[in-house]
C-alpha cells in the first residue's frame, strides 16, 4: 500500500511554532515513528508553504496512490483550488487536523476540502496521521 502524507503552510515549522497547540515535536521526527509504527505502508512525505505547489503534487499522486493524508493547514479554510483538486483526482483523501478545529477561531470551522474526502480526522495532535492512516487499513 502506498500512502502520502500532504502538510500544508507552515507546517514545517511543528516543534517550533505554537508548542501549546501543535506539541514540541517535528513532524520529520514523527514520521520515522509513523514508518516504524506502520512497515508494510510505502509512506512518503510532501510539505509545501505554496498552495500551488500542494495541488500539483494532488494531481501528481491522485491517480497513482492507495491514499492520501492532507493536513492543509490554512488552506483548508480559503483554499477552493484545493477542494477542487481533491474532487478531481480518484485516490482517496483523508483531511487531518492536529488541533479540534472546532475549539478555535471560527473561521476555522470551515473546510473547502471536507466535501470531497473519505473523512476527517481532528483534534488528535500528530496521533491524527496514524488514525487517517489506520482508516485506510480498516
Amino acid at each position: 500500500m502506498k500512502i502520502i502524507i500532504i502538510n500544508g503552510p507552515n507546517l514545517n515549522l511543528l516543534g517550533k511554532r505554537e508548542p501549546t497547540i501543535y506539541g514540541s515535536e517535528t513532524f520529520e521526527d514523527y514520521l520515522m515513528e509513523l514508518k516504524a509504527r506502520f512497515p508494510e505502508i510505502e509512506l512518503t512525505y510532501f510539505q509545501s508553504n505554496i498552495e500551488g505547489e500542494l495541488i500539483d503534487k494532488i494531481h501528481e499522486t491522485g491517480f497513482e496512490y492507495d491514499g492520501i493524508i492532507l493536513n492543509a493547514a490554512a488552506y483548508t479554510h480559503t483554499s477552493v483550488g484545493i477542494g477542487d483538486a481533491v474532487k478531481g483526482v480518484s485516490t482517496p483523501v483523508v483531511e487531518v487536523h492536529i488541533s479540534n478545529v472546532y475549539e478555535r477561531e471560527s473561521f476555522r470551522h470551515t473546510s473547502y476540502i471536507a466535501p470531497n474526502v473519505k473523512g476527517i480526522v481532528a483534534g488528535f495532535g500528530m496521533q491524527s496521521y496514524a488514525l487517517a492512516i489506520r482508516s485506510f487499513l480498516d
